[in-house]
Formats: C-alpha cells, structure tokens, sequence
C-alpha cells in the first residue's frame, strides 16, 4: 500500500478478518520439498519476533529505521517485514522508490549517525538504514513484505504466470543494489479464492501454485512466509484454500489475528478487535484467536510454523453509552490517521484501559469505546503462544508502540 496502513483492509472487510494464503499439495510444476531452515534463530519453535515496518511512515508518522533503534525494538526483533512491495503486471513491483531507496537521511537521523551521500549508486532511503541496522544486529533478518489491501488486485495477474511472478520476485529483492538487506519475502495477499478491495477469481489452487514457484525461485536459503486470513467460520477465509498444502513451501504463517471486529460496523455492537478468545455475547463465532490456531492446527498444519498475530493499535466507536463490550454506537471515534483507528501509545494516555474481557483490553472514555492490547495482555497472550507452541509472535506496526518500547518489551 501506498500510504495507507494494512490494517485499513478491515475498514472495508465486512468481517474485518485479514489476509488468506493457501497452498494446494502440489503443483504439477514445482517442487514439493519443504524448506529447511535458514537458521537456527529461525526455526527455533516460540522465539522469533516479527514487526513489521511501513515505508510510509517515514512521512506523516515520521517513523525511522533509526526508532527501531532509538525505542530498544531492534534488540527484541527477530524480523523485520519491510511493507509493502507492489504486485503490478504480474510482478513484484517497487511500493515507493523514494522512501525505499532514495530519500536521503542526515547524519541526526541515521542509524549509524553518518549522513548518506549523493554518489553515483550510493543506497539511501529505508534500505540503506535497514542495512545500518543490520550491521548493528547481525543476527537481524529483514523480509519484504507484497500486496496487502490495496495492492492485493495484482496478485489475481501473477496467478496465472507463477514461475514469472516468482523469477521477477527475486530479481527484486535480490537487486545487486541492496542484495544484502533483504533475506527473503512476504506474501499478503488480501484474499487468494475470496474477496478483498476486489474478488479473486484464481481458484483454491491458485495461492499454492504461487508460492510453490516463489520456494522454487528462492530456494532453501531465503525466507518465504505468508500473512495469512484469521476467519475461523465456518465456510470463512480459512476453508477457502488449503492451507495445509501450503505449508509445505513456507517457512512459516502470520495469521493475522486482529480486526476481527471494528466500526466499520457503525452501530457496533462494540467489540474488542483481537479477543484471545470466545466470550459471552461475541458477534461472530470463529472471529478470535484461539479459534483460528485451533482450525489451523487441525487441518494439520505444524504449531512451529504459526505465528501469534498482536495489533500495536486500537479500534474504537463513538456515541457509546455501555462500558461492557455489546454497546451500540453511533460511528467510529475520531483518530490520528484514521476513523475508528489509533495508536496505543496515543491511547495509554487518552484513554487508558478500565476493562478486560477474552484476554484482551477496552476503555470507555466519555462516549468512546476502544480495544487495544496493553503489555499485560500481551503477556497473556505469549503465555498462550507458548502452551500452544506456536513459532513465535508477529505484530503490527513498529509506529505504534511507544518511543521506549513498551509493548515489544512485554513480549515473551
């Protein structure tokens, strides 16, 4: 996306359930091997910590590389996934090529505190300051992240021509220009089989196909992931596409366990929009976090290679008279960037958090009602992560969390 945050999807999703990735058992045309480990950190079962990191931050948020440093995140991180990449003509295409690799940074603003320099090839933008910062984390890993809700459309396109999609994939990401930031890709695509910003028309087999080719592409040596869909319904995003196929050619899933709920329902009822689990009087079944491991987990898919989704934000109404969640609204309360949307280092001061339900935080603060997860929920829901065994834990976004770094701190 362009400039517009992922979680932006769920403002148009009915359900507000994000990202689906499948893979069928095995494209006739691709290798069916799975991938081995592109180290130890990686596979390691509960301690990998994936944030991702918007190129459009670096504008109106006015978050850097150098936060990630600044905030003590970096020496939490695991992994970085760099969204977005665009998915146009069938290929993966450059998001924004002057955040990414032009926009030049002083020496105040760099992660080394050396200014970049205008020579004839020199790498600026975030790339260049996600090497810095690699530097200083050798044990970093950066992914690219492609589609998400606005650029899924293209995903449709490259569908038809896997091994194409895949072969342009990795001559981006492993530009000679900046071959040594990136150490595998990300797929987001909002939804393979189902309906996002459009509907997707490639079939069940189709996200298989795609990733099958990209494994082949990149090989044993790169990461390949995916975000994938949280719907846990029944007849939802999850049974669209098999997912347990698709297992097979990622390293691991981020399902993305957030915006179930949200004021694109303007009326409400409120809701939190990341419940650990089911709870007197939810609103949908199969729309919380414990019912989408289950589901994934007994279509057979390994616990290592699941990823606990947090959300380092909160989704609110206005027009809220309940302080329990099943409140009517009358709209989504007023935020930074975005209706019913803001950031939980804005919301620990404006609204902090009076209620808990389904191991999850809510307030209520005048007629606003907001979800979000504080550090004490998220211990709740890493304690989950390890009971189940799950890989480890993902969130997004970096700009969200407080300039110290509350939030990834209490990740366990």
């Amino acid at each position: 996306m362009p400039a517009r945050p992922r979680t932006l999807l769920a403002a148009f999703a009915a359900a507000g359930v994000l990202i689906t990735t499948t893979l069928l058992t095995g494209p006739a045309n691709a290798s069916p091997a799975a991938p081995p480990a592109a180290g130890a950190d990686d596979t390691a079962a509960g301690r990998k910590v994936v944030g991702y990191f918007t190129n459009w931050g670096v504008y109106e948020r006015n978050y850097h590389v150098k936060n990630i440093e600044t905030s003590g995140s970096a020496d939490r991180l695991t992994h970085i996934n760099y969204a977005f990449g665009n998915v146009s003509g069938g290929k993966c295409t450059i998001g924004d090529s002057y955040a990414d690799y032009d926009k030049a940074y002083d020496a105040a603003g760099s992660v080394d505190g050396k200014a970049d320099t205008w020579d004839d090839g020199a790498l600026r933008g975030n790339f260049n300051q996600l090497r810095k910062l690699k530097k200083l984390h050798p044990g970093l890993k950066v992914v690219w992240s492609f589609g998400g809700w606005t650029w899924s459309g293209g995903f449709g396109e490259a569908a038809r021509n896997p091994a194409a999609f895949a072969e342009s994939c990795y001559g981006l990401v492993k530009d000679p220009r900046w071959a040594d930031v990136f150490d595998g890709i990300d797929i987001d695509w909002e939804y393979p089989n189902a309906c996002g910003l459009t509907c997707d028309t490639s079939g069940r087999e189709g996200f298989a196909k795609l990733m099958a080719a990209l494994r082949a592409e990149f090989g044993t040596r790169n990461l390949v992931t995916a975000a994938i869909t949280a719907d846990a319904s029944d007849g939802g995003k999850i049974d669209a596409v098999d997912y347990a196929g698709a297992a097979r050619y990622v390293d691991w899933y981020n399902p993305m366990t957030y915006d179930f709920f949200g004021a694109w329902d303007a009326k409400g009822p409120t809701a939190p929009h990341s419940p650990l689990t089911s709870y007197t009087g939810i609103p949908k079944p199969g729309f919380n976090t414990d019912a989408t491991i289950t589901k994934l987990k007994s279509l057979g898919i390994p616990s290592s290679k699941l990823l606990l989704g947090i959300g380092f934000y909160g989704r609110g109404w206005t027009g809220v008279t309940r302080s329990a969640p099943g409140g009517t609204a009358t709209g989504p309360a007023k935020g930074t960037y975005e209706a019913g949307f803001e950031d939980y280092k804005v919301l620990k001061a404006t609204c902090p958090a009076n209620g808990t339900v389904a191991g999850t935080a809510y307030a209520k603060c005048g007629s606003d009602w907001w979800s979000y997860d504080t550090p004490s929920t998220i211990a709740g829901k890493t304690a989950y992560k390890n009971r189940q065994g799950l890989g480890g834990t993902f969130f997004w976004e970096l700009s969200g969390d407080t300039a110290d770094g509350e939030l990834i701190k209490s990740i366990g």
